[in-house]
């Protein structure tokens, strides 16, 4: 069984990249010059767009399991012989040594019964990140199969963070990352950049296969670092070989390699296992990227172009704060090819928007919010820690926990961190105004916020360069409460004159 590569170039983070799709087949086949080749042509011809909509890999896995008869729950489990041989032709592909023992075994049925669902959730996230990993490996003339550290490393989550402070797809700690060019600042952390990252993490493997000769060697050396490897070859009597070295390593390092490979095996054999990749959020070729020449703010851009904050930042993990910030060259964000057009049109309101909530004095604060979760049947506590984005020591911590055990019905607590807009100048004027009104009927205030009323609501007439999210702030009103009672109209469709609702009589 291998894989047959269709290799096509798309851009994203002002990179040119090879966006790559796995097409797995159960007939051994060949791979083709694809830029030549029929196929190639057929794709283009049939709309390229609509090919690359597909699930990566999802096909293969209805295919095996319609093709062995397996039922929805079942959990099929092989014997040795079949890892064994599974784990030979993985070898034989790969430069990376394989050698099949007890203890790999053990992590391999571990990872067989316990890591079903973090393979079909990674699966669904590498039609994301995976692309970009193929290309920078290649570049640098790598193993392909490295691909799979940062699912062991991070989960494919870009922003988690863990308990010493390694961040990112590639787990850098802070002086690991600015050695290798990974800037971090009060707005940017570029540990949590897919693609700068990506580099980051290659050039380091790099670097340690340099150092040692054996990619198994330089993996153990990205998790402990340089110093904790030589310490161990020198106890070892000068071994060369991670095999032979790794009862001298760490003992979370003596594990690091084979939870490697385990992991190399199921998302290799996950249809075998009767494991369907989750649903991508989105795919690689559905991003493209726009640079922009001024400060935007992240909370803006819901408003302005119907993409919420979470989506944002799967798409540009990098920043910290609510604001993208100016810098030279000027920052450019990946956004969904389908918003592009919406961008180009509203790509000056944001900017002024921008200038707006400034010269309000209006600001943004981070609250933390609690929040019940009921623990479900079968749910993890990993599980739970992957849904809301948080660590497995975060939920201990808050709750208390002892271990990692948990029980249906058990109700935990989790903190998240939700943004609020408090507003400045301008809504304190404009209740001040509205006060001073009932008073004196100030002409002024009257004139720069004029509004009406058919004895059910109150309304307001838009001006020039106004939106939803701009009335809501002159008025102090909840952006969410304003679209409730003007859901019937399209925010990007506003014009200047135009009557909306701001309050019932």
């Amino acid at each position: 069984m291998r894989l047959l590569i269709f290799i096509l170039s798309f851009s994203i983070g002002g990179y040119n990249l090879l966006a790559q799709d796995d097409s797995l087949t159960l007939e051994p086949t060949v791979i083709e010059d694809t830029m030549a080749s029929e196929r190639f042509l057929e794709i283009v011809e049939n709309s390229l767009f609509e090919y690359y909509e597909e699930t990566w890999g999802k096909e293969r896995a209805y295919a095996v399991i319609d093709s062995l008869g397996y039922e929805e729950d079942y959990r099929p489990e092989f014997s040795d012989s079949i890892y064994i041989a599974r784990l030979e032709e993985m070898d034989k592909h790969t430069i990376i040594d394989i050698e099949v023992n007890d203890d790999l075994l053990s992590t391999l049925k571990y990872f067989v019964r316990k890591r079903r669902r973090f393979t079909a959730v990674c699966l669904g996230r590498s039609k994301l990140y995976f692309p970009i990993y193929e290309e920078y490996l290649d570049k640098y003339e790598m193993p392909l199969e490295l691909k799979y550290l940062s699912v062991i490393e991070s989960g494919l989550r870009p922003t988690v963070k863990s308990r010493v402070g390694a961040t990112g797809l590639w787990q850098f700690m802070y002086r690991t990352g600015r050695m290798f060019g990974l800037d971090n600042d009060s707005f940017i952390d570029e540990r949590m950049d897919p693609i700068l990252a990506t580099d980051a993490a290659c050039r380091y493997l790099k670097y340690l296969y340099g150092l040692y000769g054996d990619w198994s060697i330089a993996l153990a050396s990205y998790n402990a670092g340089p110093g904790n490897v030589n310490k161990a070859i020198r106890r070892s009597g000068g071994k060369m070989n991670y095999w032979q070295l790794r009862p001298y390593l760490p003992k979370e390092t003596q594990q690091y390699v084979p939870n490697f490979i385990a992991m190399m095996y199921m998302m290799t054999y996950y249809a075998e296992h009767n494991i369907v990749p989750k649903e991508a959020k989105i795919h690689f070729h559905e991003v493209d990227t726009v640079c922009l020449s001024s400060s935007i703010r992240i909370s803006h851009v819901d408003s302005l172009l119907g993409i919420n904050r979470d989506d944002f930042l799967l798409l540009n993990p990098v920043y910290k704060t609510d604001i993208v910030p100016i810098t030279e060259p000027g920052q450019c964000i990946s956004l969904p090819v389908d918003k592009l057009a919406l961008f180009f049109e509203m790509e000056d309101s944001l900017y002024d928007l921008d200038k707006y909530v400034d010269s309000t004095g209006g600001a943004f604060v981070a609250l933390e919010k609690k929040k019940t979760h009921k623990v479900l049947p079968n749910e993890t506590i990993g599980g739970i820690a992957m849904k809301y984005d948080v660590t497995v020591n975060d939920i201990r911590g808050w709750n208390n926990l002892k271990s990692n055990t948990i029980y249906p019905g058990q109700r935990l607590t989790i903190r998240l961190t939700e943004r609020k807009y408090i507003p400045g100048d301008v809504s304190a004027s404009t209740s001040s105004s509205s006060s001073s009104s009932k008073k004196s009927s100030s002409s002024s205030s009257s004139s720069s916020s004029k509004t009406t009323s058919d004895g059910t609501y109150k309304y307001y007439s838009l001006k020039s360069g106004e939106s939803l999210w701009t009335v809501s702030q002159k008025f102090g009103i909840p952006f969410a409460e304003l679209q409730e009672m003007n859901k019937g109209l399209d925010p990007k469709k506003l014009q200047p004159g135009q009557k909306i609702k701001i309050g019932k009589v």
